[in-house]
């Protein structure tokens, strides 16, 4: 089923160290070996090049280098396509933010990812964070459960 890869199943595969690596990286190249289409956008583009060269965040993060080669490659598998804000976005962005019992913190960026799967009409999320369980519309998809 064709959506788009959350960032913690991105950092997840290329974390070598922690308990979810291996079936991460299974769970990422069987996604990407299949028909797709699958979905990145720079927004998680950049929260994985933060979170994966973060020293206070990993004993061992990855050189800047690494990182963005990682997703070089992501970005280069044909039935991978980046999506877009349109011009819609900020009347999606403000309905969803309404939805939401106080978004506040973490949660904007939640919201800025559904409203970009809102806004495109994909409804299926591969992702570990059970805060996007509070958009209906999302069919979140956890391969760790």
């Amino acid at each position: 089923m064709s959506g788009m890869l959350d960032t913690n199943i991105l950092v997840y595969a290329v974390n070598q160290e922690g308990p979810r690596h291996e079936p991460a990286k299974a769970y990422l190249s069987d996604l990407l070996a299949s028909p797709g289409p699958w979905y990145l956008c720079w927004a998680i583009v950049y929260e994985f090049l933060r979170v994966v060269t973060h020293p206070k965040v990993f004993a061992s993060p990855l050189p800047w280098r690494d990182a963005w080669q990682f997703l070089e490659v992501l970005l280069g598998v044909p039935n991978v396509e980046l999506l877009y804000e349109s011009e819609e976005h900020a009347e999606v962005l403000e309905m969803l933010l309404e939805s939401v019992r106080n978004p506040s913190g973490n949660l904007m960026h939640d919201c800025h990812i559904a409203a970009l799967l809102k806004e495109n009409g994909v409804g299926v999320l591969y992702t570990h964070d059970t805060d996007f369980r509070l958009f209906p519309f999302l069919k979140v998809i956890d391969p760790f459960e």
